[in-house]
């Protein structure tokens, strides 16, 4: 199974394996497991191409050298499709690469594909795409997570070896934990957001999913670093290499999280039992206060859907994409495009977006949010001043059946309790494939939150906690 970069270079060193090769694999496996509906489109003969040309470089190798890899479908690259699984972006080829793209490129990774996801990246189960749910290779009666449910259920599946979401409220997490992979967001200003299709831009960050914590630090070594085309970039350089030998860590729980409305009793053990194992093992895990829980549901919502219904207001029908064919006037174009291309999920946000920016409401709740965001920001300083991670579920839940909270939004939105917080605040966070439920026998993810721009930190303790 070619799931670690280092074997692959190694074998492809050795004479025992090309890419060509390799990528005919995965073109295998993907069309074995499409009924999954984790590929929206497979880029068969440009990743066969890529890869022909790549076995003739002898010297002067990416450092991603044989990397195959799967992009989100909101991800740009040039010449390919890209529609953020949104009727609305029927049809559009992308005119320009992401930054991210370029500099996967640039190091002789091969992209084989884009993967489905919940529309403009706007959901917690991959059921909001216009293109049908992932099902979970795990059991494919279950969601997969969202909204890169694609991406993590492309390594999950073993149908490429390393993927690309968005994570915007844990849309790289969650996923993560439900497919049991490894997923991970960086700080915010890390990894350049050029070229990613916007849903809430102080929110969204691009980040990878892995098998394993030695092919993450790799990709970050490529990925990140500042972008003259995106001004919110850190000009921070992390060298992404492994750090010493480990020590003892100080890690701080929240009991009140621990306790929440909805936890999975089987979520709840496998925490308790990782926090017995790090003690164990000598490191301090302590609880701490934290009195925000009940707001950071409603902040986020609050915020992001304020940002998207800024950012979505592009897709109008006018300038490309998907036009109402029933249109008979400038008006019309605009009403019924939008109405017709955008999905349930995508209107709702984008009209309680607008609402909570309107003249009347807007210091009321966008302004109160804001301000709830910066205590947030002071209460993890605090306590990433004393402690080196925060330890929490990545979910309340392990993956769940297909319509289970289809008609209950609120309970949706739920799903991304624990995750919201490393957006709204900037901070690294990251999924750990720790433990499985006695009970349905799917994964259940493990998160670990770091200081702002602790990153390598963060990758370190997480290797040693999966070792």
């Amino acid at each position: 199974m070619y799931d670690s970069l280092s074997f692959v270079q190694n074998e492809i060193a050795n004479g025992n394996l090309t890419c060509v090769e390799l990528i005919a694999h995965f073109l295998k496996e993907i069309d074995s497991k499409k009924h999954l509906n984790a590929f929206l489109e497979v880029f068969e003969h440009d990743a066969l191409e890529r890869a022909a040309l790549l076995d003739k470089k002898k010297e002067g190798r990416g450092k991603l050298y044989g990397l195959v890899v799967a992009i989100k479908d909101n991800i740009c690259f040039k010449d390919h499709l890209v529609s953020a699984s949104s009727k609305i972006l029927e049809g559009y080829t992308s005119i320009y690469s992401s930054t991210l793209v370029e500099r996967l490129l640039a190091e002789d990774a091969i992209i084989i594909g884009r993967t489905n996801c919940d529309e403009f990246a706007m959901g917690s189960s991959n059921e909001n795409s216009a293109f049908g749910p992932v099902l979970n290779n795990a059991d494919e009666t279950r969601v997969s997570g969202g909204s890169s449910g694609g991406s993590a259920v492309a390594v999950q599946a073993n149908l490429c070896m390393a993927s690309f979401g968005s994570d915007t409220g844990g849309s790289i997490r969650q996923p993560a934990a439900f497919c049991g992979v490894i997923g991970y967001k960086p700080s915010y200003g890390l990894v350049s957001r050029y070229g990613l299709i916007a849903y809430a831009s102080t929110f969204d960050q691009i980040g990878p999913f892995t098998q394993n914590i030695a092919d993450m630090r790799q990709i970050m070594s490529v990925i990140s670093g500042a972008d003259a085309y995106d001004s919110t970039m850190s000009l921070r350089r992390l060298a992404f290499t492994k750090g010493a030998e480990s020590k003892k860590m100080k890690i701080a729980y929240f009991e009140e999280i621990m306790q929440s409305e909805g936890m999975e009793k089987e979520v709840a053990d496998a925490v308790f039992a990782q926090i017995a194992a790090l003690q164990e093992a000598g490191h301090i895990v302590e609880p701490v206060d934290f009195g925000y829980l009940d707001y950071l549901i409603p902040a986020y919502y609050v915020l992001s859907t304020a940002e998207a219904s800024s950012n979505l207001a592009r897709f109008d029908g006018v300038h490309f994409g998907y036009r109402s064919a029933d249109a008979q006037n400038m008006d019309e174009v605009y009403k019924k495009s939008r109405s017709e291309g955008f999905g349930k999920e995508v209107k709702n946000r984008i009209m309680l977006g607008t609402f909570v920016l309107s003249a009347g409401y807007y210091d009321a709740y966008y302004g109160k949010a804001q301000q709830l965001r910066r205590l947030l920001r002071d209460n993890l300083a605090q306590i990433f001043s004393e402690y080196d991670f925060i330890l929490t579920p990545t979910s309340p839940t392990t993956a769940f059946q297909f319509g289970a909270k289809g008609d209950d939004p609120i309970a949706m939105y739920l799903a991304d309790i624990f995750t919201v917080l490393s957006n709204l605040t900037g901070t690294p966070a990251i999924s750990l494939p720790l433990a499985t439920s006695p009970k349905n026998h799917m994964p259940i993810g493990i998160q670990l939150m770091a200081g702002m721009m602790e990153d390598e930190k963060l990758l370190d303790f997480s290797e040693e906690l999966l070792s």
